[in-house]
C-alpha cells in the first residue's frame, strides 16, 4: 500500500484556535508564557535547564520495573527503562487518559510523534539518549469521554455503573462492545487477529489502566515507548510539599490565576484553577477536596479531615491524592527527566497558563510541541475528489463555498454581478465627489443611496446562484458525501474515528506507514491520500 503525502499549514485547515496558530507563529504576545521555542535550539536550552534540576531517577525506574513486571518482554522498552538511570538520558513525553480501545485516531498519532522525535534527537545527539514516554492520565474520572468509541459512524458506549478513576475500573461490561467490534471487523484481513488481541488484553487485565498499558505495548513496544502510570504512592510522595501548599496555602491557584490575568484578552482561557487542585482517590471514589472552615471535605462522600488529619493522610497515603489539570503537568515534570511535551491544541493551550507555576517551584518548563495531525483519504474518496475536481486544499473549505464555486465553474449562465457591482461603486463614487463639491453634508446622503442601491444587487446575485444550484443536485450530493466521509460529525477525522477499522484492514503495516510519515520537528498537518492502485476497503 502506498500513500501520497501532502503537507498543510495548521492554520489553513480551519480546525485550530487562534491561540494555537499564533503559538506556532511565535507571536510576541504569547512568548512570556513558555520557556523555549519549538526548534532544535529550544530543545538544547531545555536540556540545559533539565540538567540543573535532576529528578529521582531511582524511584522512577523502580516504579516502571514494577509496572512492567507482567508485561511481555520487549528488549527495547527494557533498555529504555534501564537507561533512565543515566544522567544523560531524557524523556520526550506525550499524555492521554486510558480511553477504551484508544478512543480516537490522534491517540495513535501523538504516540508515534513522540517516538519519532525521541529517535531523531538520539540520532542527532549521540552523547545523550532520549526515551519516548506515554504518561497515562489514568486518574481521570470522565467516563462519558473515555468510555465510548465510534465505529462505522455509530457511538458504542461502555455500559457500566462503576465510578471513580477510569484507570482503576475493571473491564467488566466491555464484552458487549467486543462482540460489536468482532461483528464488523472479523471479515477484514487482520480483523480476527486484532479482535483476539483486544479480547486477551481487556478481558484478562485487572483494570483499564493495565489494559491500556498492554495495548500500547503490543502496538508500539517495538519502537521503545515506555508507558508510565503515575497513580503510585512512591511517585506522589515526591510531590508532598507542593500538595501541602495546595491544601493549606492555595499557592498553585494564586500563581495560575496571576498568569491568567496577564494572558492576552483575545485568547480563550483553557483551564481555571480551584482554591484546592487535588482530588481524594480511594477505591471507587475520586472526590474533589474543598476546605470548609477548618475542615477538608471530600465531595460525593462523607469523608472529612481536620488539618492534622489531612496532613497525616497525605504523609501516610500519598497515592490517595490526585492532581487535577492545574497540577498534573507539574507532577509529570517533577518525576520525569523531561525536556519536551507533545500534546494537542487543548493541552498546549492550558500548559501556557502554567509557566508561572513552574517558575515558582523551579521545575523546568518543557518545550511545548503541538502533536502531528493526519487526514487519511482512502481511494474511494480520492476518486470522488478527482471526479468533482476538488484538490486536497479544497476539502478543508465549507461545503457551501465548494458548491457555489462548482456551480460558477460549470454553469453556462452569468451568475456573478461583479462587473455590475463595480460599475455601481464607480457611479456612486463619482456622485459622492460631485455632491461633496457642492455641499460636504450631501456626501452622507449619497452614501445612503449607495448602500440602498447595492443591497438589492447583492441579493439578486445570491438568488441567481441559488436558482442555478438546483441544476447541480448530483454534484452537491457528491460534495456532501466527501465532506461527511472525511470530516465525520463536522470534525477532523482524527478526533472521531478509531484506529481499529484501519488496522483490521492493513494490520501492523498501518502503524508502520504512519510511523514513516510522522515527523519529529517541526510538527505538521499531513494528508495521506491512497494511490489509485491501492485498495483500503474492498
Amino acid at each position: 500500500m502506498n500513500w501520497i503525502p501532502h503537507h498543510l499549514p495548521f492554520e489553513q485547515t480551519g480546525y485550530f484556535s487562534p491561540l494555537i496558530t499564533d503559538y506556532l507563529k511565535e507571536v510576541k504576545a504569547l512568548q512570556p508564557f513558555y520557556a523555549h521555542p519549538v526548534t532544535r535550539e529550544g530543545i538544547q536550552a531545555s536540556i540545559a535547564a533539565r540538567k540543573q534540576a535532576p529528578v529521582n531517577r531511582s524511584v522512577l525506574v523502580e516504579v516502571l520495573r514494577e509496572q512492567y513486571r507482567d508485561v511481555a518482554d520487549s528488549a527495547t522498552v527494557r533498555q529504555n527503562i534501564d537507561k533512565l538511570l543515566d544522567e544523560n538520558t531524557f524523556t520526550i513525553v506525550t499524555a492521554h487518559q486510558p480511553a477504551i480501545f484508544t478512543g480516537t485516531l490522534y491517540f495513535v498519532y501523538k504516540i508515534l510523534h513522540t517516538i519519532r522525535l525521541a529517535e531523531q534527537l538520539s540520532k542527532e545527539q549521540p552523547e545523550n539518549h532520549f526515551v519516548p514516554v506515554f504518561y497515562m492520565g489514568s486518574e481521570d474520572a470522565d467516563l462519558d469521554e473515555l468510555g465510548n468509541i465510534f465505529m462505522g459512524g455509530e457511538r458504542l458506549v461502555w455500559e457500566t455503573k462503576q465510578k471513580g478513576a477510569v484507570g482503576r475500573m475493571k473491564p467488566k461490561g466491555l464484552e458487549k462492545i467486543l462482540v460489536r467490534i468482532e461483528g464488523e471487523l472479523a471479515v477484514l484481513p487482520f480483523g480476527p487477529e486484532l479482535v483476539s488481541m483486544l479480547k486477551e488484553i481487556y478481558l484478562e487485565s485487572p483494570n483499564i489502566q493495565v489494559a491500556t498499558l498492554q495495548l500500547i505495548h503490543r502496538l508500539f513496544g517495538a519502537y521503545g515507548i515506555v508507558v508510565l502510570i503515575p497513580d503510585h504512592g512512591s511517585l506522589k510522595s515526591l510531590m508532598q510539599g507542593i500538595f501541602e501548599e495546595d491544601l493549606f496555602e492555595n499557592t498553585p491557584s494564586e500563581l495560575v490565576n496571576g498568569t491568567i490575568k496577564e494572558f492576552p484578552a483575545n485568547y480563550k482561557v483553557q483551564a481555571n484553577p480551584r482554591a484546592i487542585n487535588l482530588f481524594y482517590l480511594k477505591d471507587d471514589l475520586r472526590g474533589r477536596i474543598e476546605r470548609v472552615g477548618h475542615e477538608f471535605v471530600v465531595h460525593d462522600s462523607d469523608i472529612r479531615f481536620d488539618e492534622a488529619g489531612i496532613r497525616e493522610e497525605l504523609r501516610a497515603f500519598p497515592e490517595r491524592f490526585s492532581p487535577n489539570v492545574i497540577l498534573r503537568g507539574l507532577f509529570q515534570e517533577t518525576i520525569l527527566p523531561n525536556i519536551a511535551f507533545i500534546g494537542g491544541g487543548g493541552e498546549t493551550a492550558y500548559w501556557l497558563e502554567l509557566k508561572g507555576l513552574f517558575d515558582h517551584y523551579k521545575v523546568p518548563f518543557p518545550v511545548l510541541i503541538l502533536r502531528n495531525s493526519f487526514l487519511l483519504i482512502e481511494q474511494k474518496w480520492k476518486e470522488k475528489l478527482d471526479h468533482t475536481q476538488l484538490s486536497i486544499h479544497d476539502i478543508f473549505r465549507s461545503q457551501e463555498t465548494l458548491v457555489n464555486e462548482l456551480v460558477r465553474r460549470e454553469s453556462n449562465q452569468q451568475l456573478s454581478l461583479e462587473t455590475e457591482l463595480a460599475d455601481a461603486e464607480s457611479y456612486y463614487g463619482k456622485l459622492k465627489t460631485l455632491a461633496g463639491s457642492v455641499d460636504p453634508t450631501l456626501g452622507q446622503h449619497v452614501a445612503a443611496l449607495h448602500a440602498k442601491a447595492l443591497q438589492p444587487l447583492k441579493e439578486l446575485e445570491k438568488k441567481l446562484l441559488k436558482a442555478e444550484r438546483r441544476k447541480f443536485g448530483d454534484q452537491q450530493r457528491q460534495i456532501h458525501a466527501i465532506k461527511t466521509g472525511l470530516f465525520p460529525r463536522n470534525n477532523l477525522q482524527e478526533r472521531i474515528d478509531n484506529f481499529m477499522p484501519w488496522y483490521a484492514q492493513r494490520g501492523p503495516q498501518f502503524i508502520t506507514d504512519l510511523y514513516k510519515y510522522s515527523p519529529g520537528l517541526p510538527p505538521q498537518f499531513i494528508v495521506l491520500s491512497e494511490e489509485a492502485s491501492d485498495r483500503l476497503f474492498l
